[in-house]
């Protein structure tokens, strides 16, 4: 058994009757601890070879280290991990890209574009995020949490043309694709959403969207 099948094994395992919180408790200190022992002894590049590795263990505790300690160009490789055959790993996978996707500026764009996004005051949030977006042009989780910014007022065209300039970024933003889906429903562009809906589940299989699809494929007589 490797060393990072080890320190992931010591990580506390959710029970079916547990209270939500006080497993979080329990887990946080635990998850650093992981964090911190993954630093020490593994690279990136041996992170990303035991994503692949024949042992399910493995690949998950390389998944959930991955999205701790990764940079964004792991991305790719994390994101073919949501069509695994283990769910844990997919679950896992899908969980790191969105750690991945909000490290993807400088450490002090990363910080500011989590402050927005956790900002109560809409106009001090939604000011932030459109500072970021003219400073730092790559990066695409900026241009997605406008999206959702827009989507929570109402404004789904403005929530849309962001969603579609995340995925030209991000091909892999499975929440874009899915985003996009639920803009075009509100626009009342059934066959837009459909697209986006089926270009979603491409990413990641398991998002709970495939009665929409199914709704719409027979409204549109597919």
């Amino acid at each position: 058994m490797s060393v990072l099948v080890d320190l992931f094994a010591v990580l506390p395992q959710r029970r079916p009757v547990e209270d939500d919180d006080l497993w979080a408790a329990g887990f946080g200190p635990a998850l650093a601890a992981f964090e911190a022992g993954v630093r020490a002894r593994y690279t990136e590049g041996t992170l990303l070879r035991l994503l692949d590795s024949p042992d399910p263990r493995a690949r998950r505790a390389s998944a959930l280290a991955l999205g701790l300690t990764a940079a964004p160009a792991v991305v790719p490789a994390v994101a073919g991990a949501l069509h695994d055959d283990d769910k844990q790993v997919r679950r896992f996978a899908a969980d790191a890209l969105w750690e991945l996707w909000f490290r993807g500026g400088t450490d002090a764009q990363n910080a500011r574009l989590r402050r927005a996004a956790s900002e109560p005051d809409a106009a001090k949030a939604k000011a932030a995020l459109d500072a970021l977006a003219r400073e730092a042009l790559e990066f695409a989780e900026v241009l997605n949490q406008r999206a959702i910014w827009h989507f929570k007022r109402g404004d789904y065209a403005r929530a849309a043309l962001d969603c579609e300039a995340t995925l030209q970024l991000n091909p892999h933003h499975y929440g874009a694709a899915a985003g996009l889906g639920q803009c075009q429903l509100k626009l009342n562009r059934p066959r837009a959403a459909l697209r986006a809906f089926r270009r979603a589940l491409a990413i990641n299989p398991d998002l709970d969207l495939y009665d929409t699809v199914r709704a719409l494929e027979a409204l549109d007589g597919e």
